[in-house]
């Protein structure tokens, strides 16, 4: 048999999701992320067509004509929009494979610690529609923590704390399965939101999604700072109904996001309140690992140490652990196979 047929009769691809409210990142065994683009599609009202997918849909954000809508399939972690989310799965895993796939792959896709049967099985049934062989769905505390290089078969305990887009999922890990968990809705989407809502009300000053993640990246932080950071926000007067501009400080942001980032504290006080004893102690030692995108905003680990007394650090690639943690788990199905809540 020639080499080439050879190697893609013997090559079964391999693709591990990290479908996020905000972002898909896609990671190949082997190659790593291959994929990291915006989970936005947008669609033609008139005819009910996909116009674009990722970066070029989220572009048109705020920015379409009445007869397009440009909009996030995902809310809150999980499948809102089922047959957007298929469409959106199909084009993920066609441009991560390339044209020349001629294997149906075997997918991962993450999927929030508080995600019911039912959300469970509209994901595993959007990627084998979308394309997949074969569907598995980990629960993102567990991927987190892989992708984070935590041992997670040890008989110890570890604390792993995931905010992306949708939702804070908080969980405690020991012998490769979740002793206590829980997930909130409530994350980066809602801090966005938070800082969009306070400068219309104490400015009258509208302003979109994407002016709120910037303030929020730019000057966003958990607790107050001595040495504040300060920016330029443009948006459209609500009184007058013309472009204005006005400057933002830090505490200002910090002052915005006080209810959200409560409800984010509440969520990992309550999973260490469940937790038993034993296992308490091993995460004063090993502290709280903190991954996911949102967990970026400045003094967000100091922020959980000053309300719960016990550590917190950043995992390192933090924003990428659960797609890291697909592809690890891929690797090691056998070793993982605990973990894994649903095939099909």
């Amino acid at each position: 048999m020639p080499p080439l047929i050879y190697m893609a009769f013997s090559f079964s691809p391999k693709l591990g999701i990290d479908l996020g409210t905000t972002t898909v990142l896609v990671f190949v065994p082997g190659k790593g992320i291959v994929l990291n683009e915006p989970s936005v599609v947008a669609v033609s009202v008139a005819d009910n067509r996909i116009l674009a997918v990722g970066n070029d849909a989220k572009e048109m954000i705020g920015r379409t004509p009445g007869d397009i809508i440009a909009y996030r399939p995902m809310k809150d972690g999980v499948i809102a929009d089922y047959r957007v989310t298929e469409a959106m799965l199909r084009y993920y895993i066609k441009k991560s494979l390339g044209k020349w796939y001629i294997f149906r792959p075997e997918v991962m896709i993450s999927v929030p610690a508080g995600v019911t049967s039912t959300e469970r099985r509209a994901v595993v049934e959007a990627a084998t529609k979308a394309g997949a062989r074969e569907a598995y769905v980990v629960k993102e505390p567990i991927l987190a923590a892989i992708g984070a290089g935590i041992p997670i078969h040890e008989a110890r305990g570890h604390m792993v704390v995931d905010i992306g887009g949708g939702t804070t999922d908080v969980a405690v890990i020991a012998l490769g399965g979740i002793v206590a968990s829980t997930s909130v809705k409530c994350a980066g989407n809602a801090i966005d939101q938070a800082i969009a809502d306070y400068i219309k009300k104490t400015a009258n000053l509208g302003i979109g999604d994407k002016m709120a993640e910037e303030i929020k990246i730019q000057i966003g932080s958990a607790v107050p700072m001595d040495a504040e950071l300060s920016m330029q926000v443009k948006g459209r007067d609500h009184l007058t109904g013309l472009p204005r501009s006005l400057e933002i400080s830090t505490n200002e942001i910090v002052r915005a996001i006080g209810k959200e980032l409560r409800t984010m504290v509440s969520a990992i006080k309550d999973v260490l309140q469940e937790t038993p004893p034993e296992l308490s102690a091993d995460i004063i030692d090993n502290g709280i690992i903190m991954t996911g995108g949102s967990s970026l905003m400045r003094n967000f680990p100091e922020l959980v140490f000053r309300r719960t007394g016990v550590r917190a650090r950043l995992a390192k690639d933090a924003p990428y652990c659960v797609a890291k943690g697909t592809g690890e788990a891929l690797k090691h199905l056998e070793t993982y196979k605990k973990a894994i809540i649903a095939k099909r």
